[in-house]
């Protein structure tokens, strides 16, 4: 945990002071996306234990989408929103940073079997609909037509989804070696120090006028209630211990930073998706490891 913090207050310290060179941000996004996440998927798939409870972890992320889509669609007919705030407030507050954050906090809370776990949840939950149902979020809230096949090639193409597939034909067959294993989870490790280093270097709190009211109620959403309706469904289902656990705690994790920039691209409301996504990263820090001490962990 004191890892966590100081790479994101490193991020935040090196953004405000030592003017980074324009690309930083990006470069390092790349490498964690394309490099560190995929050895760290390849690294960990062949490890996870197949059992009939890992269906909640995925679709816990299913909950906390749909659900935002349906709560905001609601309170925005009630409240009189404009469709981008409906839209922006689905993205933010319906996708979490299950990966950039969610891996090295798991990690930090539950070790290896913790973080293969947020994995899943990960990358057959909230990056699947990020790529799916968020595009088509934000196409349908700027005016514009989702496309089926953009979206799939999207999702098929994108490096730790074929890591995904590789890890998982791999376990199947027995693991990796040794010798390929010290080679994929350095790589891996690099992946938390980096990603929480770059969310520091993008953090922003703006908060506009008439604002203060959609915040509140997106990252009530986001970082409570959400998360209780996962549990909610684990308990009801009988899912229990670490897998339970690590559900919950993915669900309710900050909002993600791709979400905020989709939202941005499509020009819905952006100045709020940054400040919920500002807001949202800070308090989960805190958040989540209560929220980890309530369920015993």
């Amino acid at each position: 945990m004191l890892l966590l913090f100081a790479c994101l207050v490193l991020g935040a310290l090196v953004a405000r002071y030592a003017k980074p060179p324009s690309g930083t941000v990006h470069g390092i996004n790349w490498w964690v996306l394309r490099v560190a996440l995929p050895a760290l998927v390849l690294d960990l798939v062949p490890k996870v234990k197949v059992d009939t409870q890992l269906w909640f972890p995925v679709a816990a992320m299913w909950v906390v989408f749909f659900g935002a889509w349906l709560l905001f669609a609601v309170l925005g007919r009630l409240l009189n929103w404009s469709r981008g705030r409906i839209g922006a407030l689905t993205l933010v507050c319906g996708l979490g940073n299950t990966s950039f954050m969610g891996y090295p906090m798991m990690q930090a809370l539950h070790g290896k079997e913790g973080l293969a776990l947020a994995v899943v949840a990960d990358q057959l939950g909230c990056f699947p609909l990020l790529a799916s149902a968020g595009v088509a979020v934000a196409a349908w809230y700027s005016g514009k037509t989702p496309q089926p096949a953009a979206i799939a090639r999207r999702i098929l193409t994108f490096p730790a989804f074929i890591a995904l597939v590789v890890g998982g034909i791999v376990g199947a067959l027995g693991g990796w070696s040794d010798m390929l294993e010290g080679v994929l989870a350095p790589i891996g490790a690099t992946l938390t120090p980096l990603a929480l280093f770059s969310v520091g270097l993008q953090f922003k709190f703006h908060l506009g006028e008439r604002q203060l009211l959609p915040l509140s109620l997106g990252l009530g959403w986001k970082l409570l209630l959400a998360p209780l309706a996962s549990l909610a469904l684990g308990l009801a289902a009988g899912v229990g211990g670490l897998t339970l656990t690590v559900g919950v705690l993915q669900a309710a994790m900050a909002p993600m930073i791709s979400a905020a920039i989709l939202a941005d691209e499509h020009r819905l409301e952006p100045t709020l998706a940054n400040t919920i996504l500002g807001a949202g990263i800070v308090l989960s820090l805190v958040t989540i490891p209560l929220g980890n001490l309530w369920m015993g962990g």
